[in-house]
């Protein structure tokens, strides 16, 4: 097996992307999540401060990327530890939305 052949099975397996690219994508998913973390408390934050209430849809919608992200892992590796961060997750957000649509309706 030459050099060239090598460089196309590579390629194949790697749908053309670069592995540059890929640690690359998966650095900017998780920089994302923390900036959201970030400013979803500093939101929860001054929205408690100002007199505003509790807002869970905003947490709701932050851990919704996590819950996300660890399903989708789950269903394309199969690991044990994905499905149990997946379902945590999904707890949280089920609540914290439950709990801000509540929230919502007995506003009005």
């Amino acid at each position: 097996m030459d050099k060239e052949e090598i460089l196309s099975k590579s390629r194949a397996e790697n749908k053309n992307k670069d592995m540059y690219e890929q640690e690359v994508s998966k650095l900017a998913g998780s920089i994302t999540v923390a900036v959201m973390l970030v400013f979803a408390g500093v939101f929860f934050i001054a929205q408690i401060v100002t007199g505003g209430g509790l807002n869970f849809g905003l947490w709701a919608l932050v851990f919704s990327a996590e819950m996300t992200n660890h399903w989708v892992k789950y269903i394309k590796l199969r690991l044990r530890g994905e499905l149990l961060a997946a379902l945590c997750y999904t707890l949280l957000v089920s609540v914290m939305s439950g709990y801000h649509i509540y929230s919502l309706i007995a506003l009005m």
